[in-house]
């Protein structure tokens, strides 16, 4: 299976963090690929790349089997920050809802079983986020959350429960949801700011559902708010 083609722009230089310093044709590994879908995710989220260019650059990560396969693809993106010795952005700009720095490599797992779980205030979302809510609610307020990677993924199954989601202003919500006698309901988000995270949202409602918001608009300038 060919690697899909990724077009060379001339004229810039190659990133020195992706690649060995010699023997491009080495075997790639899952976490190499996964450093380079990192770039990839905040190029993104800073508006760099369209969404398609995106899903393409990330469809030939996945097909990536050495080196040489793997150059090209970030070939013509820039870092905007310091790196830090794992790959990861460094300090985060001031107020940036995006802090790479010390991320979770496992997933947290909420839970409500005839019962509710709920994380508010300033606390940090992982890459991926596992819900499950079985006759009970779990409440995700991310409106002073941090994120810790640009794309981060929320999944799980309510059943007989539901999970309430509030956005903050600028965020990127892609719904992959699937309904049974249930289904999911987006309200007041506006379009995607660069430097924005995105948030996926993927899972299954049985007798359940899935409710997102995010800050309704302001009248007065009418306009959406850049706060939170």
């Amino acid at each position: 299976m060919s690697s899909p083609a990724i077009p060379e722009p001339s004229g810039v230089p190659e990133p020195s963090d992706v690649g060995p310093v010699a023997g491009g044709n080495l075997r790639a590994s899952d976490a190499d690929r996964e450093q380079v879908a990192t770039v990839l995710n905040t190029a993104y989220a800073e508006g760099r790349l369209s969404r398609e260019e995106h899903d393409q650059r990330l469809t030939a990560v996945l097909a990536a089997r050495t080196f040489d396969d793997l150059i090209p693809i970030t070939r013509d993106l820039v870092f905007t920050g310091p790196v830090t010795p794992n790959g990861l952005a460094g300090q985060p700009q001031q107020g940036s809802l995006i802090d790479t720095r010390d991320a979770h490599t496992e997933p947290e797992r909420l839970v409500a079983i005839f019962g509710g779980a709920s994380r508010k205030g300033k606390w940090r979302v992982r890459k991926h986020t596992q819900v499950f809510a079985l006759f009970g609610g779990i409440d995700l307020d991310l409106r002073e959350a941090v994120f810790e990677d640009p794309v981060v993924e929320l999944s799980g199954i309510w059943c007989f429960g539901g999970l309430d989601i509030k956005v903050p202003a600028g965020i990127e919500v892609r719904d992959q949801t699937a309904g049974i006698f249930g289904g999911t309901d987006i309200k007041d988000v506006g379009d995607h700011q660069a430097g924005a995270p995105v948030l996926v949202v993927k899972g299954l409602s049985l007798f359940g559902g899935v409710s997102i918001r995010g800050p309704k608009p302001d009248k007065g300038s009418g306009g959406w708010p850049r706060g939170r």
